[in-house]
């Protein structure tokens, strides 16, 4: 393996100097994840809907609604919380995604979108452009064709290559302060350094994910198991975001991609009072006494060691930031 990924993922420092709840977060979360749709136009062969019967479960609520949507962007926008918006599909499907975008960037809120690539035109995308929405993260997983057509089933490598040069091009010729990263998995058969040559100029950061199983998947295809925390490490998900799919339930977090953790709707309660709610401290007074195996979801995680309190999401969007900033100052 060549030094430029060693370099990436060798020394980044992933465990904090203490646990404990984040001080931005305290009264709402950082992060609202949202499932905005169970639909997909591709079948890509890892994906834990892909190998799972999930989406069955939301045969009724396959688009999130708008009115939902909404109330959910407006409380989140009270607080500058972002917005992640993903799900069991690609969020694009959303026939009103754009209009909603847009609704939530004039409320207040921040969002971070994550897409396949593969529906973006010029419309769509200097609307998103011109929304100023806050990060666009394209899932690429390959630098060419061959490879990416088999791990991203059904959807066009020229497509998804000329889709996000438009997008970066856009941005910088509207001085947008969209930042733009491209996302890969690693995994068996893909080289990360020819990811990183190929995506690197492209885009303002290039982010290498670890394989995750989802508790379903099949842990022999990653090619970098090395775990990010310690087992006796407290998951940092509980202390900064939460997650809700298309009909308002609020999941303990995002490895339970089927919403079986109930911790309340947000068609009834509010997001704020969720997240100071029993439910919620038990979880996080668990975490902090090291005693998560009391937790059953916890206690089954595949995913937790792979979690990272320092190397986390608002350090891309920092990351992504700088290196929007100069590359519109190489624009002049």
């Amino acid at each position: 393996m060549k030094k430029t990924y060693k370099i990436y993922t060798d020394f980044l420092t992933h465990v904090p100097k203490e646990y404990k709840m984040r001080e931005e977060a305290k009264d709402f979360p950082l992060m609202v994840v949202l499932s905005v749709t169970y639909v997909c136009n591709a079948k890509c062969p890892s994906c834990p809907y892909t190998i799972s019967t999930i989406r069955d479960n939301y045969r009724e609520g396959l688009y999130i609604k708008e009115e939902l949507f909404k109330k959910i962007a407006d409380e989140c926008g009270k607080y500058g919380a972002y917005i992640r918006l993903t799900g069991g599909g690609e969020p694009m499907l959303h026939p009103k995604m754009v209009e909603l975008i847009e609704y939530a960037k004039k409320a207040g809120a921040k969002i971070g979108l994550i897409t396949n690539g593969s529906l973006f035109n010029e419309e769509n995308s200097k609307r998103l452009i011109e929304a100023n929405i806050d990060m666009i993260e394209f899932s690429v997983d390959a630098a060419k064709k061959e490879d990416y057509e088999k791990i991203r089933v059904g959807l066009s490598w020229e497509n998804l290559v000329k889709n996000v040069e438009r997008m970066v091009e856009l941005r910088n010729k509207l001085k947008s302060k969209t930042k733009i990263i491209v996302s890969a998995i690693v995994q068996q058969g893909i080289n990360p350094d020819e990811i990183l040559d190929f995506w690197k100029e492209k885009a303002d950061h290039v982010q290498l994910r670890k394989f995750l199983t989802w508790g379903m998947g099949d842990p022999s295809k990653s090619a970098d198991p090395t775990p990010y925390l310690p087992s006796t490490a407290p998951c940092p998900w509980p202390f900064e975001r939460l997650n809700i799919d298309t009909l308002g339930n609020v999941a303990m977090c995002g490895y339970d991609i089927a919403f079986e953790t109930n911790f309340g709707n947000v068609n009834e309660k509010s997001i704020k009072e969720i997240w100071k709610g029993g439910e919620f401290e038990r979880i996080r007074k668990l975490h902090l006494e090291g005693r998560m195996d009391e937790i059953p979801l916890c206690k089954n995680c595949t995913d937790r060691k792979y979690r990272t309190w320092n190397y986390n999401y608002y350090k891309l969007v920092e990351i992504a930031e700088e290196n929007r900033k100069k590359k519109l100052n190489k624009e002049g």
